[in-house]
């Protein structure tokens, strides 16, 4: 199979910079728009501005006005064994179109089935089949919108048996055939790498970092399955684990620096807590001296 022709690029202007950012909710609307902080980016999930007008719209006009803007999907279903949900499609066209954003993303997940969308982002089995359908789908989502799509890394919680290719080698692989970008998160490394007894020092070593435009950091939750053995839950309600941020500042080395985002999407903190862990990002990135040229220090 050819390899993609890359898709062009958001202009310079729209361009996210390489600093800390966090996810907007409308708990921080007004202390955002009444202190204009200082904070690198904002990124909001596309399905929650699908609406026509309203408060929401309002406040992130205002806020793209003086920010820039990353688009984070979550309602795609990219691995999903069905077609593509073309209303769907086109709703976030028209939002890409409003608020120009720098960056947008999707999950390696599916969250489809017949007619009704799930709650949950539900992992795919690594196998030749389905990465026909995902690069498909890729194809499908950047000839619509006319730009790049940048496919996040999934935090899962068990193997499909059917798998024939590694979690990297089949991301890479799309990378390779469909010329989209890549969302590291850092998070998902770890949990998945927990559940599933990988080394995720290693798993970071091996990724195409030189693909990577968007790293997220978050928290988790640590259980335990019927065995006693650790299980962790990517529940985004916490502060980012110490050890998440080693991870981070060793995949800063290899890439140089990456707009990084904060993502806390339930249990809110005060404005200033998440603003701190941003901060933190940025801090990080200063003082990492990078060991390769990533995509970031590339360009």
């Amino acid at each position: 199979m050819e390899v993609a022709v890359p898709f062009r690029s958001p202009c310079a202007t729209n361009r996210i910079p390489a600093r800390g950012g966090v996810g907007l909710k409308a708990e921080h609307y007004r202390t955002i728009v009444e202190s204009w902080p200082d904070i690198g980016f904002f990124e909001v999930h596309a399905e929650n501005y699908m609406g026509a007008g309203g408060p929401p719209h309002r406040y992130l006009s205002a806020i793209r006005e003086r920010y820039k803007l990353s688009l984070h999907g979550v309602g795609l279903s990219i691995g999903a064994d069905r077609p593509l949900d073309k209303d769907h499609l086109k709703r976030l066209n028209r939002l890409i179109l409003l608020y120009r954003p720098g960056l947008f993303s999707e999950h390696l997940a599916w969250s489809s089935h017949d007619n009704g969308f799930l709650n949950d982002l539900l992992p795919v089995p690594y196998t030749a089949e389905t990465l026909k359908r995902v690069v498909e789908h890729v194809d499908q989502v950047q000839n619509a919108l006319g730009r790049q799509m940048l496919l996040e890394n999934p935090s899962t919680y068990l193997a499909f048996a059917e798998s024939t290719y590694s979690e990297i080698d089949f991301i890479a692989e799309v990378v390779r055939r469909t010329g989209c970008g890549l969302l590291l998160d850092v998070n998902n490394v770890y949990v998945a790498s927990t559940n599933q007894q990988w080394d995720p020092v290693a798993y970071i070593d091996a990724y195409p970092l030189a693909h990577v435009q968007e790293i997220h950091l978050a928290g988790y939750t640590r259980e335990v399955d019927d065995e006693g053995r650790p299980l962790l839950i990517d529940t985004h309600n916490r502060p980012v684990d110490e050890i998440v941020w080693d991870l981070y500042a060793r995949a800063v080395t290899l890439t140089g620096p990456v707009p990084t985002l904060i993502e806390w999407d339930a249990d809110l903190p005060t404005w200033d807590a998440l603003k701190q862990e941003a901060e933190r990002a940025e801090a990080i990135m200063l003082a990492t001296k990078p060991k390769a040229v990533g995509y970031a220090a590339a360009r």
